[in-house]
């Protein structure tokens, strides 16, 4: 029954722990998602306006989005549709049948005036004519017509059939519609009225173009057709572009302007909670995504839960940073390339993880698509995103000696480098001509977003670690300088012992170099992990230097408790000094449970019984890789 309660306790216990963990884990994803759900607010919820038509602005308006009026773009399209007129094809075969036909009165009129004999007369000569003109002409032309044709000297005929067929040839070679007929008639007439050719003839001449005039030009309904698709592609679609002014203030709202409010969704009656829905569900994939590589880090033991919350922290500087240089942020003034974006991943990467620094670089580039899209509603600003996204990877990328303050410099001029070569690439592949002026200027931008992040980074990482406890590389350098207070008091009091220290903190380097585990805090840890024995530094072997050993003098189990006290000791005096965690647990774990062999035997032999718990240290065991490596 005891033992079963035993569990169930246990159990209790260890889905408390659990609880805590995601609880302790969930609040900052939720924090960061939260912040900037507010922060990205207002771009992509724009003000609504209760107005009336032919009422007055309250103010200036600007439209939030680009949207296409179709309305205007449908007129447009009507009346491109009506300008294109009918597309008629001009028949040739039509042309050169009816010119046969005029060319056959002439061509019989001749063959009657040669074939004639000298004793036939006019009317046997009308008579010959009618048997050999075609009946359609006949039909058309009486041949009473083409008496003076057969009385005139051919030469004349001749002149007047030359002017007769050009007329005709050059009107059908423009095309005569149905509608034409009648003024082509005409025109005819007057030259022929106005030619050479002989008063008695124009007469006959006229009658014989009328009867040569058809219509040649045929309606085509598939080159109308063809005609008014064309002109319908050209119609560019009428744009409501966003940013552009819709009504000044104290403007009278027209019909169209009020039409161009309700189709941008400004009006009170239009409230769109869409958008504000979206940005929630976007916001919790974020936060999604922050808890994911949390709960990975932490689980993996590469990370402790202060290290959660300077990413947390980090995050909201990050979001602020971004969210004050979007009220800047024009279609036409990208002063996001001045924004030193590359501050947030150098700090996480120096205090947590690179695969996080990794991580949050696209997740802030992804949040800067939305935050710096210049409040234009429905717009994702691409270009922003990209930017944020390679100045942040190439930070990174450069930053690969965590261990020296000047990497950091280092890192920023390779950042500088990315920045301009990015800013470059968006210059060259815009349709925009941009001047010399303003591409020094973008890419002054870039350089100087590289500098002030190397700045800001260098500023905020002693704070930081101060504010969250974080031991970083950087720290880790500076206690291990032998100028400081603790290792120079080492060195002073137990030189000896300063002498192993160095040894084990070389070796310890080594072997959690190897098994993946942190050199550098082994390293330093070892520095210090004997502090304790400078209380008494002569009952420590190391530091007799040729002196009688003081333990010859003592009981062992005095001489033990010397000894086993000296890893307690130097941890408090670290504590007492607030040094990290990290340093004071290597101390007071070097030693973990183990047995002090040598006085544990001397005392088993000068008396019994001895109790071995008083010749061990009380603990506790090597809580990481590198106490591990130390205590070996």
């Amino acid at each position: 029954m005891g033992k079963r309660t035993n569990q169930t306790t246990d159990q209790g216990r260890s889905l408390f722990q659990l609880y805590r963990f995601w609880i302790s884990l969930a609040v900052p994803a939720l924090l960061v998602a939260g912040v900037f759900f507010v922060a990205a607010f207002s771009n992509v919820h724009t003000q609504t306006y209760s107005l009336d038509k032919y009422g007055t602005a309250p103010e200036t308006i600007y439209a939030p989005i680009t949207i296409e009026n179709e309305r205007e773009t449908e007129q447009q399209i009507r009346e491109v549709t009506q300008a294109v007129t009918d597309r008629y094809t001009v028949s040739d075969t039509i042309a050169e049948e009816r010119l046969e036909k005029v060319s056959e009165v002439f061509e019989v009129v001749e063959e009657v005036k040669t074939s004639a004999d000298s004793e036939e007369g006019i009317v046997e000569q009308v008579t010959k004519l009618r048997t050999l003109i075609s009946e359609d002409i006949v039909e058309s032309l009486p041949v009473e017509l083409f008496r003076p044709l057969l009385v005139a000297d051919q030469q004349e005929v001749e002149a007047g059939q030359e002017i007769l067929m050009s007329s005709l040839r050059s009107a059908f070679e423009d095309g005569i519609r149905s509608t034409d007929l009648e003024r082509e008639g005409r025109t005819l007439e007057l030259k022929l009225k106005y030619s050479s050719v002989p008063e008695s003839l124009q007469e006959v001449m006229i009658d014989i173009g009328y009867f040569g005039l058809v219509e040649n030009a045929l309606f085509d309904a598939r080159k109308t057709d063809e005609a008014r698709k064309e002109a319908i592609s050209n119609v560019e679609p009428v744009m409501v572009r966003a940013g552009e002014v819709l009504v000044e203030q104290g403007a009278t709202i027209t019909n169209d302007v009020y039409e161009d409010l309700s189709l941008t969704g400004l009006l009170d009656e239009q409230k769109n909670a869409l958008p504000l829905m979206g940005l929630v569900l976007f916001s919790l994939m974020l936060g999604a995504l922050f808890l994911y590589e949390s709960v990975k880090a932490v689980s993996k033991g590469n990370l402790r839960a202060q290290h959660i919350y300077v990413m947390t922290a980090v995050s909201l500087f990050m979001i602020l940073l971004m969210k004050a240089f979007s009220l800047y942020v024009t279609l036409g003034n990208p002063v996001y390339y001045a924004m030193p974006a590359a501050t947030g991943v150098l700090l996480i990467k120096l205090l947590c993880h690179e695969r996080l620094a990794v991580v949050m670089s696209i997740l802030y580039a992804l949040m800067a698509t939305i935050l710096m899209n210049g409040q234009m509603l429905g717009m994702l600003n691409g270009a922003a995103g990209v930017y944020l996204l390679m100045t942040q990877l190439s930070a990174v990328f450069f930053l690969f000696q965590t261990k020296d303050r000047l990497s950091i410099v280092r890192a920023s001029v390779g950042v500088a480098v990315i920045n301009i070569c990015t800013i470059l690439f968006f210059i060259f592949v815009s349709f925009e001509k941009y001047s010399w002026t303003e591409v020094m200027l973008f890419g002054g931008y870039g350089l100087g977003a590289a500098f002030i992040a190397g700045v800001l980074t260098l500023g905020l990482l002693p704070f930081i670690e101060t504010w969250f406890g974080i031991l970083s590389d950087n720290k880790l350098l500076t206690l291990a300088s032998p100028n400081q207070p603790l290792l120079r008091k080492i060195l002073m009091e137990a030189p000896g012992t300063y002498h192993h220290s160095i040894m084990v903190a070389n070796l310890s380097e080594a072997a959690c170099e190897s098994i993946g585990a942190n050199g550098l805090l082994a390293r330093v840890g070892a520095y210090y992990h004997d502090l304790g024995k400078t209380r008494e530094p002569h009952y420590f072997i190391e530091n007799q230097m040729g002196m009688r050993n003081p333990h010859d003098f003592l009981d062992p189990d005095q001489s033990a408790e010397i000894i086993l006290h000296h890893p307690y000791e130097g941890a408090d005096l670290l504590e007492k000094e607030k040094l990290p965690k990290e340093i004071v647990d290597i101390a007071r774990q070097h030693h973990g449970t183990t047995l002090l062999k040598y006085f544990y035997y001397q005392a088993k032999e000068n008396k019994a019984p001895v109790r071995e718990d008083d010749f061990r240290y009380p603990g506790p065991k090597p809580q990481s890789k590198e106490a591990a490596v130390v205590c070996v």
